[in-house]
């Protein structure tokens, strides 16, 4: 009984200073968070209580009161609310919030201190090496020039094929030993390009700098610069013609090449008669009239090789030479394609009979030197005046050729046609009259003049002594 006395009249014993945190200054120090934090702690773990255990109050220990135990201590703060699985978010809790992440509670100290921000890491030594930095710099910078070199490349592709301002065809004369400015500033001139520095940009990027040509070219309607590049690299260049009439002399040729203001250069001299191959020659501007001689030259050397290896071999002529001057008379002496054979088989059939040709035209060629014509009907006393080539003096064929003969005529006298005429006289027409016999031959050439002076014919005359010179055909003009 003193004991328990004893115990009943001291005080009760004080709780331990572990078991019962001091209250006092911590509402003060806590914040708000942490207020809202534990006020949930202690109401989820209320329920949690009621959940499991008696509604009466807890029983008091042997030989104490229920009134003399001390209040059981709050439990102590925890860093992390577990609430039960089965228990559904309050709402407006935060653990409802954000997508169900929940906000772990914090004690008042670790409140008050200031939140740790981590530490920003370091850049590495070799990032920060002057060389990667030049590296970088220079990786930029050609960025940036492809960007712009490509949208260069793109307008400068668009312009280079778009139409020209031309608005009609143009020829344009391009001079030897002209650089690509040059040749941009002439054709800019000219009116075929808009800007120089398209067609020099076009030049470059297609690497043709070392294509161009010089030459005269003809640019199409609203050529584009492309077209322009393509013809002058491929040497399109405009083709000039010089033709050569059949029958024409040396000289006459010769006068004509200097005529011609495409042509460039002189002639050393006259080329023979004869050499040149009457037919048309193609050129550019500038080329040299030499190079035109020895052109023709080569073509009439060859042609008449050809023509002499396809020859009949029974005609009188027997050397190529000798063809040669045999179809430069058949050429003087008509122009009518269907004539040549017929022509040249009269001549030759005189050559056989031992006869005289009696051309007219080798009595011009020996007047004149083969300078032209007479412009003039040929006189009497010039049938009969002696010249080198008047075959009506003569016997046999001329010293040489009295044209340059075309390549028909040449056939002509290598194949003659097949008769026994060696007569023919003009029809007044353009065309001759044929025959075999002498008697025939006087009927058509008195039927001749009285065509061209409206009078009778003449009486035939007598047939010539087959050893004296046969009768010829009149000289018609030339």
């Amino acid at each position: 009984m003193n004991e328990s006395s004893n115990k009943n009249n001291g005080k009760a014993p004080a709780a331990p200073a572990s078991d019962v945190p001091p209250v006092a200054g911590r509402a003060s120090q806590a914040s708000l968070a942490d207020r809202l934090a534990r006020g949930r702690a202690a109401a989820i773990a209320a329920r949690d209580n009621n959940a499991t255990t008696n509604t009466g109050p807890p029983a008091a220990p042997a030989g104490r009161s229920v009134f003399d135990a001390p209040p059981p201590p709050p439990p102590p703060p925890s860093n992390r609310i577990e609430a039960s699985s089965s228990e559904p978010p309050i709402s407006g809790r935060p653990d409802a919030l954000g997508g169900g992440k929940r906000i772990a509670p914090r004690s008042a100290r670790a409140a008050l201190e200031p939140e740790r921000v981590p530490t920003p890491t370091r850049r590495s030594r070799r990032v920060r090496h002057p060389l990667v930095i030049a590296g970088n710099a220079i990786f930029t910078i050609l960025i940036i020039v492809a960007v712009g070199v490509g949208g260069l490349l793109y307008v400068g592709k668009q312009r280079f094929e778009q139409p020209g301002p031309l608005d009609q065809e143009k020829i344009v004369n391009i001079p030897r030993g002209l650089g690509i400015r040059d040749i941009s500033d002439l054709l800019q001139r000219e009116g075929v390009i808009d800007q120089p520095w398209t067609f020099i940009g076009g030049v470059l990027v297609m690497k043709a700098r070392e294509g161009l040509k010089y030459g005269e070219y003809q640019f199409a309607k609203h050529a584009s610069v492309r077209d322009l590049v393509d013809t002058i690299t491929e040497g399109r260049v405009v083709l000039h013609g010089f033709t050569v009439a059949e029958g024409l002399t040396s000289e006459q040729i010769v006068a004509k090449l200097l005529e011609n203001d495409a042509l460039s250069g002189s002639l050393k001299e006259v080329p023979r008669e004869g050499t040149l191959l009457p037919e048309t020659y193609k050129f550019t501007r500038g080329t040299s009239r030499q190079l035109i001689v020895e052109r023709m030259q080569q073509s009439a050397k060859r042609v008449l090789q050809e023509v002499w290896e396809r020859r009949n071999t029974d005609i009188p002529l027997k050397t190529p030479e000798q063809l040669l001057i045999m179809a430069s008379i058949v050429e003087k002496e008509t122009g009518r394609p269907d004539e040549r054979t017929r022509v040249a088989a009269v001549f030759e059939n005189r050559l056989k009979n031992k006869m005289r040709l009696q051309s007219d035209p080798t009595i011009i060629y020996g007047l004149t030197g083969g300078k032209g014509s007479l412009g003039r009907p040929i006189l009497k006393s010039e049938i009969d005046q002696h010249t080198p080539y008047n075959t009506y003096v003569i016997d046999g064929l001329p010293p040489g050729p009295i044209a340059n003969p075309g390549r028909a005529s040449l056939e002509a006298a290598a194949n003659p046609a097949r008769t026994k005429e060696i007569y023919f006289v003009a029809d007044g027409t353009g065309g001759h009259v044929f025959a075999d016999t002498y008697d025939q031959h006087q009927k058509n050439v008195a039927r001749l003049r009285a065509t061209e002076g409206g009078q009778q014919p003449a009486p035939t005359a007598p047939p010539p002594d087959p050893a004296a010179k046969p009768a010829a055909k009149p000289a018609p003009s030339r």
